[in-house]
């Protein structure tokens, strides 16, 4: 019987798909790869990422790395699919969204350093510090990058543009997490062009607070 042909892309360069975790513990790219797109995930849709992790863990058979397996509880699943239906609304509310976003200025930011350390908790003290810093720096960036877009969007007086943002990111949120557990090379690859665009993005939305902002002169 032949034998199927090599993909040009071998493992992915190493990184394994992440949803294949019963052969722990994980190769240490890969636990990188995760931990990069925990934090990511974490500064756009906490909550959702919270419930989906703990879901798969539950009811899916998938064997979470290192400490996330207490997102698997009941009572996590529970408030973090409480949390995730009262941010699906109020994220799509002028105004409500902001506030909502300075609130979790506190929130998504340790909690992406959190589940990044935690995923790498097998790996040793050294490895553990690093991916929490890792997921904790991509959290802000990802959470500042939101915020500040979505107080340009609140300049604008009627809703739908406020409600389009937030379906984009929803949708964004589920493409990154797919791509991140299914190839995590090309989510690599998509979070250093997100970076770069919130990056720009950010900039772009100071400029316009500022012009909007600036007292008028007579």
């Amino acid at each position: 019987m032949a034998e199927p042909a090599a993909s040009p892309f071998p493992l992915d360069w190493g990184l394994q798909p992440l949803l294949d975790w019963r052969d722990l513990p994980l190769d240490l790219p890969s636990l990188a790869a995760l931990a990069a797109g925990l934090g990511w995930a974490s500064g756009l849709r906490l909550y959702a990422l919270v419930f989906a992790l703990g879901a798969l863990g539950r009811f899916g058979g998938v064997h979470l790395p290192g400490g996330l397996e207490v997102l698997t509880h009941p009572l996590v699943l529970g408030l973090s699919g409480l949390m995730l239906l009262a941010e699906f609304f109020a994220d799509k509310l002028p105004w409500l969204d902001s506030a909502w976003d300075a609130v979790h200025t506190f929130i998504r930011i340790p909690a992406g350093a959190a589940l990044a350390g935690a995923a790498a908790g097998d790996q040793g003290t050294a490895f553990t510090v690093a991916m929490a810093l890792l997921g904790g720096t991509l959290a802000a960036s990802t959470h500042f990058a939101k915020a500040g877009a979505r107080a340009v969007v609140n300049t604008s007086p009627e809703p739908v543009t406020n409600i389009t943002a937030s379906l984009g990111e929803d949708a964004v949120f589920i493409g990154g997490l797919w791509l991140l557990f299914h190839h995590p090379l090309w989510f690599l690859g998509g979070l250093v062009v997100f970076l770069a665009t919130a990056g720009t993005l950010l900039v772009m939305a100071w400029r316009g607070l500022r012009r909007r902002w600036r007292p008028r002169e007579d």
